[in-house]
């Protein structure tokens, strides 16, 4: 079995530091979220411009949430790109372990879901 140059990488300086895994796994959040806010958008076939003026912005802030390297996703503006989207925003907390994320925040299509079960 040949281990990939990435994960030799994680052992040697990442594993077992709690400061550098936390900062990997926030850039990881954040990619996931600029990733998915882009893929919705392109599916849906609108350019940053047509998203920005549906959701009230700038078509440079849904740039900066397309942006892996971008920190600042408030939940509200997540929730106002997903309306935009007809989609929704769901948060799942998670107990803590090594492989398992604090916090996940997903995006899911609206159509066809049974807003019964909500609490």
């Amino acid at each position: 079995m040949t281990t990939s140059a990435s994960e030799i990488m994680r052992r040697q300086y990442v594993k077992g530091n709690p400061e550098r895994e936390a900062r990997i796994e926030a850039h990881r959040r954040n990619y996931e979220i600029a990733d998915d806010i882009y893929r919705m958008r392109t599916e849906a076939g609108l350019t940053q411009q047509q998203l920005a003026e549906l959701v009230g912005t700038s078509a440079s802030a849904i740039c900066r949430m397309e942006d892996a390297n971008y920190e600042g996703h408030s939940l509200a503006m997540l929730h106002r790109i997903a309306r935009s989207l007809n989609k929704e925003v769901k948060v799942l907390f998670v107990s803590r372990a090594e492989d398992q994320r604090d916090a996940e925040v997903s995006i899911h299509a609206q159509a066809g879901k049974d807003q019964s079960h909500h609490r």
